[in-house]
């Protein structure tokens, strides 16, 4: 199996890491949608929707695994009715798929109808990997005319979705003043410009939009990111799928609080402060960012990769405390932290890899604690050799992390890892700030590439199958909340 990573060498924005869609996975949900909707785009390019009589999905490999728990069948059937994951109203996503099955009509982008049955026309073949990427599906239009149209599309971690023998993306188009593949590339740029991460970044944004524009993106993310905090603090339940798996950032979230009135993300902050915590109430409301976001992520809110769904939490979590309890900080803050973050994360997917289908959830959660750990150290003032120290210290001891969810379920223990990520890209950025990175032995370039290395020789029951690990340990109807 290859390095789908190095499909996307070329240059990586900002909003390729950081894409606002629905949860619970990026791989298994938002891939898919944007593959469905890719789908419908191609075949109207040489033929009219009025052609068409109906769609059968094939789901591959690990799409096909744990593709009921992730949704995966809802988003193609969302995707294909020319839905945005953006904007599509999440409330309303149960009463859209009830009503395709009842009715077994589905509307292509709200244009034409065809008979579709979702028991029928999608089809989870576990048993099949495609030798790309084990996140494939394939779409066969039947034609009124009886002839079909076909396409394979691999999902490849973080929504980014490429087509079957795709030679070129847009992207390649994009030239940037500063062509970077890894950490040393970065690194020289840096010190031959004088320019810290965020201000190189920010220069190779330019080659996509204007300034005013990525600033407004990149505080559209934070905005998301927020919401969803705040949001997953202050809901309580059950998550759905069926582990009777309990929220639990709501019930901290009081406990923390006590009685303090507030009723808006401003005052509740301010609270937050005014109960002037310790130690031990720090490390609780970082667990409790991390475990809002990933409760919202598994019960299909909205959400933003960072890289991915499955590992959400973690740089919210992380900057959000940075918000809280370091300092006041402004919007150049958090445009500096969220800038430092993305182009870590795109140096460990053109490097190795963020799907957890090829690598594991160190793909996921170890990527997003580097990222986490990395952002955080460049606004605590940190030199660039102590950012990319802090980054390689979180991915060292993420190395090796299965994915192995219960029940193919985004909740256990996909949900705590969020947690236990952003507290160790927390502890890595102070490793970082104390230490000499000149002594450093280990360069993030290094991490990277046994990475990558421990991804290929990790067992394929521990790449997001269910096949392996907890999912086969632990009996599903148990719940550990």
């Amino acid at each position: 199996m290859i390095n789908s990573s190095k499909t996307f060498s070329d240059p990586i924005s900002i909003f390729d890491m950081f894409k606002i869609g629905v949860g619970p996975s990026s791989s298994h949900t938002l891939g898919p949608w944007r593959a469905a909707q890719r789908f419908l785009a191609e075949f109207n390019k040489s033929k009219s929707l009025g052609d068409l009589q109906t769609i059968n999905v094939l789901l591959y490999g690990s799409l096909a695994k744990t593709g009921i728990g992730h949704g995966t069948d809802i988003a193609v059937q969302l995707g294909l009715m020319g839905e945005d994951p953006v904007t599509f109203d999440v409330h309303a996503i149960e009463s859209t798929i009830d009503h395709i099955k009842e009715n077994s009509q589905l509307k292509l982008n709200d244009l034409q109808s065809i008979t579709f049955d979702p028991e029928l026309n999608i089809q989870f073949l576990a048993e099949i990997s495609l030798p790309y990427h084990p996140n494939g599906l394939t779409f066969v239009a039947e034609c009124v005319d009886g002839s079909e149209f076909s396409r394979t599309y691999f999902s490849i971690g973080g929504g980014f979705v490429v087509a079957e023998q795709e030679e070129t993306k847009e992207s390649q188009e994009i030239k940037v003043p500063y062509k970077i593949e890894n950490a040393e590339d970065l690194s020289m740029h840096c010190l031959d410009t004088s320019m810290s991460i965020p201000e190189l970044v920010w220069e190779n944004e330019k080659s996509w939009r204007s300034p005013a524009e990525t600033r407004a993106g990149i505080l559209k993310i934070w905005e998301v990111m927020k919401s969803c905090i705040y949001l997953g603090c202050h809901t309580g339940g059950i998550l759905p799928g069926g582990l009777s798996v309990s929220r639990r950032a709501f019930a901290l979230n009081k406990k923390l609080l006590g009685e303090a009135i507030y009723s808006d993300y401003d005052s509740w902050l301010a609270a937050m402060r005014a109960t002037k915590p310790g130690f031990t109430e720090i490390l609780n409301w970082v667990s409790c960012f991390a475990l809002a976001v990933n409760e919202q992520n598994a019960s299909f809110s909205r959400v933003v990769t960072a890289p991915t769904n499955g590992a959400a939490g973690v740089i919210p979590a992380v900057l959000q405390y940075y918000l809280a309890f370091e300092r006041d900080v402004d919007e150049e803050k958090i445009v500096e932290f969220l800038l430092t973050a993305s182009e870590i994360g795109s140096i460990f997917k053109k490097g190795a890899t963020i799907s957890a289908a090829m690598g594991g959830c160190q793909a996921e959660i170890g990527v997003s604690s580097a990222m986490a750990a990395a952002a955080m150290t460049q606004c605590l003032g940190g030199s660039l050799r102590q950012v990319l120290m802090a980054a390689e210290i979180a991915m060292e001891h993420h190395l090796g992390l299965t994915c192995d969810p219960i029940g193919g379920l985004v909740q256990i223990p996909c949900i705590e890892r969020n947690t236990m990520g952003a507290i160790k890209a927390i502890t890595a950025s102070q490793l970082a700030l104390a230490g000499n990175p000149e002594k450093a032995i280990v360069s993030l370039d290094g991490v990277i590439e046994t990475m990558w290395a421990t991804a290929q020789d990790m067992n394929i029951k521990y790449k997001e199958t269910s096949d392996g690990g907890l999912a086969t340990h632990i009996p599903i109807s148990l719940s550990e909340c």
